[in-house]
């Protein structure tokens, strides 16, 4: 495969701080690339250099002539005042430069350009275009697409975002944390998405499952180096283990080593052969080497919670609404000593403002949570805390305490629990206003953590943690004795820490599912929400309404070829509708084991799409037909 581009000989620091030096990069076409780091370490900064964002303090980036790239950035830079179909179309793109023309012409009322932008949408073929716009958009669940973008919120704008960058069908796709503010049925049509996309792609994420369907190739940054493998996440974390094992052999080798070294040093004649010089400059070599330390150690025991009696928090027949939307009705449950739940569904369903109830940040409309006497809560929210700029780290945990207690009897300082959370010594001496957004989020997690509460609220925890603090988290809370309850569209996370999961289905249904969120996915239950949930299909893009005082949207002719293919997709769709129907029954007939069981909600999720692609088109000919 030719190569798109490459990243010569690149180094960049900020101000002390080294991020990287020397590294290369090549991306080709067909790659599926990865970049794995820690928080701080310069994930961004990086893609910001392949992308012309910013320079690179020495090295150089090529690129393939004419290469079309799209850049999905942490950091937007929407326009406000723009509309969602305006702020998608800023591409400098034929088909997209004459839709966006289109639209300003109808906005215009300018009837004498009317016709002939509507020959050149023709042309161009660009209502398909559109239509496949809108789509995306919607599968992203954005459909009011006249509405301006300061109307949004923060996750709202991040797919408006990487629907323009996706619908460009670039060379290349380069994505920063894609999956964030996604709720979990947009990361899999996402993932979908990608995996069949001839786009390369180079990117960074913390979701697991999504690196591992998408990208067949991982380049990690660590120590200022890029290290890369080719396979799988499995198959990083035991490449990783294996390499930083060696490592720290050749460190320890070197240790031992330099202490003979120094010995000869110190006994050194005072006359200096050219053989000697030699040798002490091979020393600084060595103790340069030795000097390295790896920061992957791990707690090899449990921190102590305070005791946790029987009742956790009960709930007690809890509604709550916003005007005429129900978020929940009528729900009960009681919350288990040492219980780990999971709690998924759409954005906008009622996920934070279920734990805001059970904080006492708000009030449910009817129902009661009591709250157990032995009970220590502490709630890991999205917007976290804003911290001094000018404080330290250390300075901050220790103000919550100084040390916390482990299971063993012992304690830990507040600088070793720092440490435990990939906080080097180094850098807890370093002002907050130096650390990156990450490493802010991990300081958040460490000052909720260090209450050492037996009850914890967590909301999208896993949002802007690196994968090496996720694994620690992960560690943690599976040690933990303590209730947890988490709203996360991590699937890999959940799957490890949760013992079942609340559904928030929508109209205010709860659904407790004894089980991770896998064994959910593929169970007849989300199989009947995932068609209760199916949106009605829009009217066909292509036939946007036309000022009253103009000819509608060049009526179009109906030829042989639309009417033939209307009458074959009535056939298919009622053959495709009554298989659906036999999948069903077999689904719930409960005479599968789970791999046969995986197998049939596969098909009958594959089967549910081809149904939705067809029915679109069948609108489409239909409006055409009899218009």
């Amino acid at each position: 495969m030719s190569s798109l581009l490459q990243g010569e000989n690149l180094s960049k620091r900020y101000g002390e701080k080294l991020l990287f030096e020397g590294i290369n990069i090549n991306i080709s076409e067909g790659d599926k690339i990865a970049l794995i780091a820690k928080n701080g370490t310069g994930k961004t900064s990086l893609l910001n250099i392949l992308t012309n964002t910013d320079t690179p303090d020495s090295g150089n980036i090529t690129s393939k002539r004419d290469l079309r790239l799209a850049y999905l950035p942490q950091e937007l830079n929407l326009d406000p005042e723009k509309t969602i179909l305006e702020a998608v179309f800023f591409l400098d793109d034929e088909i997209i430069s004459t839709i966006r023309e289109y639209h300003s012409v109808l906005s215009s009322n300018n009837h004498a350009d009317l016709q002939a932008i509507l020959d050149k949408m023709d042309s161009l073929n660009a209502w398909d275009y559109e239509t496949k716009v809108k789509q995306v958009l919607s599968k992203l669940k954005i459909d009011d697409f006249s509405k301006k973008i300061k109307y949004l919120s923060g996750g709202q704008k991040k797919r408006v975002a990487l629907a323009g960058t996706l619908i460009s069908e670039p060379d290349l796709l380069i994505l920063d944390e894609p999956t964030n503010h996604l709720d979990l049925d947009m990361i899999e049509w996402l993932e979908e998405y990608l995996t069949k996309t001839n786009s390369a792609i180079f990117m960074v994420t913390h979701d697991r499952y999504f690196l591992d369907r998408v990208c067949s190739t991982i380049f990690e940054l660590d120590m200022g180096q890029i290290f890369i493998y080719n396979g799988n996440y499995s198959y990083f974390v035991e490449k990783r283990a294996e390499r930083i094992e060696n490592l720290q052999a050749n460190i320890d080798k070197a240790q031992n080593l330099m202490r003979k070294e120094q010995e000869w040093i110190r006994r050194m004649p005072k006359a200096r052969t050219s053989k000697s010089k030699y040798r002490i400059e091979a020393f600084d070599e060595l103790k340069e080497q030795a000097s390295q330390r790896i920061e992957d150690e791990k707690l090899q025991f449990g921190i102590a919670n305070q005791r946790l009696g029987k009742k956790v928090i009960n709930i007690y027949n809890i509604s709550k609404s916003f005007g005429s939307e129900i978020l929940i009705s009528d729900f009960s449950y009681k919350i288990a000593k040492n219980e780990k739940i999971g709690i998924i569904g759409n954005n906008g369903s009622g996920k934070t403002t279920f734990l805001n109830i059970l904080t006492n940040k708000i009030k449910p409309d009817s129902g009661r949570v009591e709250i157990g006497e032995t009970v220590k809560i502490a709630y890991y929210t999205q917007e976290g805390l804003s911290f001094d700029e000018d404080s330290k780290p250390i300075d901050i945990i220790k103000n919550i305490a100084e040390t916390v207690k482990l299971k063993n009897g012992k304690t830990l300082s507040a600088s070793g629990f720092l440490q435990y959370f990939l906080f080097s010594p180094e850098m807890q001496y370093t002002y907050v206003k130096k650390l990156s957004g990450g490493e802010k989020r991990r300081l958040y997690l460490c000052s909720i953590l260090m209450t050492q509460p037996n009850v914890l609220l967590m909301d999208e925890p896993t949002n802007d943690l690196d994968i090496m603090t996720l694994q620690v988290l992960e560690e943690y809370l599976s040690e933990i004795e303590a209730s947890v309850i988490i709203v996360s569209h991590d699937r890999f996370f959940m799957d490890k820490i949760v013992d079942h999961v609340f559904v928030f289905e929508g109209n205010g249904k709860i659904l407790d599912f004894p089980g991770n969120y896998t064994q959910y996915r593929y169970s007849p239950y989300y199989q009947r929400l995932n068609q209760e949930q199916k949106p009605e299909k829009k009217e066909s893009p292509s036939k946007e309404s036309l000022p009253k005082n103009v000819s509608q949207d060049k009526p179009k002719k109906v030829s042989f070829k639309d009417k033939y293919e209307y009458e074959q997709l009535n056939k298919e769709l009622e053959e495709l509708n009554h298989k659906k129907q036999k999948l069903e029954i077999e689904i719930n007939s409960g005479n599968f084991n789970h791999v046969e069981l995986t197998e049939k909600s596969e098909e009958y999720s594959k089967l549910l799409e081809i149904i939705e692609e067809k029915e679109f088109r069948w609108l489409e000919l239909d409006e055409l037909i009899n218009q």
